[in-house]
């Protein structure tokens, strides 16, 4: 792990503020790990409320998706998708009246629900893991071995991005009940908050909570990628996670803190994930905010909300600057997983065809022990079998490699090239 300027000043004190304005939104049907939801139960010109269900799918591993305002479908077709290229996604245009189809449960029916109940209500709301992985949550809310420890991960040891350190200042109690939701349904013995030390504030009001069951806080060195499962793991409750496994295999569940957030909404007020805080930055940006933003809210809407550019920019990056991914249209949807959106005004000139100079800085900084170098070797020759040799399916995408490249080199688009192609 290495030290990196934050660059969180711009909106770590800037408290999060509702998104509202967008007439269109665009909202994709593939938003988390697995399987599209290609049902799509709405058809053009239906009316539609907010959280109501829009899309499905027949599989296992899938999320259903929802719409995050009320208004009209007026097509379903291919969009913008920041992640995958292009999606097909259900767009609908807003009619402000913010009509809901969810409403809150009574205490006493929260008290008395089960953990498969509490799964359930999980499934049917949409929530997939917010750090990122978009991993179905619910999934992970059964893990198929016995767990006894759950890690709340509150590290967010990306630069630039404030959503997550906000989220816990506002809605500490909130995150706490979700927490709660989440131990009953692991029934687990020990519950870890990982905190960065550069994040007093947080910590400050977890300590200062009072819970039904029995956690500790454990303030982390802020480095990067501090965030990462593996490293959390390993520096909280001192285990390894074996190559190729997950932390289920070692008794072990996180959880992004966002996450937990979501179930607690999910719970209390049968609330599908429609929204989430997005943390808008960079230098371009005239008033950096951190924006509570509907899913499918389109990069354009954002900017308008923060007053616009100061300068055009020239990279946009959704997620961090570390392992963010650029995009090219303003009309690109907020999805499930978007934490952040980063304009830069400036970006480093690369070579067109770099040349590795086998230095072995991307060996040296890998958090995971990998050899980037050599998995962009065979993933250049096709060699899927070697890549995954060389532990390509264990690269978390940090972006440690690309940043302590001298000669700029893509390794990790190598990476994220190999997994799709390597047979499952």
């Amino acid at each position: 792990m290495i030290h990196l300027q934050n660059s969180k000043d711009a909106t770590k004190d800037s408290k999060v503020e509702s998104l509202n304005i967008s007439k269109y939104l665009y909202i994709p049907l593939l938003q988390h790990v697995g399987k599209s939801c290609d049902e799509v139960i709405i058809k053009i010109g239906d009316n539609v409320s907010k959280g109501q269900k829009l899309a499905q799918a027949h599989a296992k591993v899938y999320s259903p998706v929802h719409s995050s305002v009320s208004g009209k479908v007026i097509a379903i077709k291919k969009h913008f998708h920041p992640v995958i290229g292009v999606a097909n996604t259900v767009i609908i245009e807003n009619d402000f009246k913010d009509s809901t189809c969810f409403k809150q449960r009574a205490v006493s029916e929260i008290d008395s629900l089960t953990a498969d109940s509490i799964r359930d209500i999980v499934f049917r709301s949409g929530i997939v893991g917010l750090g990122g992985a978009s991993f179905p949550t619910h999934l992970k809310l059964n893990p198929p071995n016995k767990t006894d420890t759950l890690i709340i991960n509150a590290a967010e040891c990306e630069p630039f991005l404030t959503s997550d350190y906000r989220l816990m200042l506002e809605k500490t109690n909130e995150i706490i009940k979700g927490i709660e939701l989440i131990e009953r349904c692991l029934n687990v013995k020990k519950v870890f908050i990982g905190i960065e030390d550069n994040k007093p504030l947080a910590v400050k009001a977890f300590r200062a909570q009072k819970l039904k069951l029995n956690y500790k806080v454990a303030v982390l060195k802020s480095a990067y990628p501090q965030g990462g499962e593996k490293q959390l793991v390993k520096n909280i409750i001192n285990k390894e996670i074996p190559r190729g496994k997950l932390p289920f295999d070692i008794s072990v569940v996180v959880q992004n803190v966002a996450t937990a957030f979501a179930i607690y909404e999910a719970v209390y007020f049968d609330k599908p994930l429609i929204e989430r805080i997005v943390t808008v930055t960079g230098d371009c940006v005239k008033n950096p905010k951190n924006i509570l933003a509907p899913i499918g809210a389109p990069i354009k809407d954002l900017i308008d909300f923060c007053g616009g550019f100061n300068t055009r920019p020239k990279r946009v990056i959704f997620g961090g600057p570390m392992m963010g991914i650029a995009q090219f249209d303003m009309d690109t949807p907020i999805i499930k997983s978007t934490n952040g959106v980063v304009f830069f005004s400036s970006i480093k000139e690369e070579e067109d065809s770099p040349v590795c100079i086998r230095c072995g800085n991307c060996v040296e900084y890998c958090p995971l022990g990998l050899m980037p170098c050599f998995i962009k070797l065979h993933a250049d020759n096709q060699d899927w079998s070697m890549a995954k040799l060389y532990g390509c399916l264990d690269c978390m995408e940090c972006g440690l490699c690309n940043y302590s490249c001298p000669q700029s080199i893509n390794l990790v688009e190598s990476v994220r090239i190999a997994k799709r192609r390597i047979p499952r």
